[in-house]
């Protein structure tokens, strides 16, 4: 077993939404592993979609991923997923093969950011650039989490 992760405290609130956003894929394959109607799930998925991970993506976007450049080949990858699954999550009538890769490309993507990519922003993130990032998410329309202080 690897040992956590020492999270900066900055990023810690985006984190969170991260652990958000595996139990939501968690949920998807419990849903379809318990018969339970596509329909259902949808309106719990797309709530999920407006109120938690639009904002948390904004963020990301707008304040984490220029810490390293939106060229830089692990912000692409990250950027590439938040299009797939925005894709994702708007289609109207989500069936069980969509809400399978919702869950699938979620998962993957709160794995690939926590274990990969935030580590390298951590890394390479000034001090200004980590003061910006927690300002920004406890001033999110729509936080998660606040940072408590």
């Amino acid at each position: 077993m690897t040992a956590p992760i020492k999270r900066h405290l900055s990023l810690q609130s985006l984190s969170r939404d991260h652990h958000e956003g595996l139990l939501i894929a968690f949920k998807i394959e419990k849903g379809m592993s318990e018969n339970v109607e596509a329909s259902v799930m949808q309106k719990h998925i797309d709530w999920f979609f407006e109120k938690k991970l639009k904002p948390h993506f904004k963020i990301e976007e707008e304040v984490v991923f220029p810490v390293l450049g939106n060229d830089h080949e692990l912000v692409r990858a990250a950027l590439d997923q938040h299009a797939e699954l925005v894709r994702l999550f708007g289609i109207n009538e989500k069936d069980y093969t969509t809400l399978k890769s919702i869950g699938e490309l979620l998962d993957a993507h709160i794995r690939f950011e926590e274990r990969i990519l935030f580590n390298e922003i951590q890394a390479a993130a000034t001090p200004e650039q980590l003061q910006l990032i927690e300002a920004s998410h406890n001033n999110s329309p729509n936080p998660t989490h606040k940072a408590s202080n």
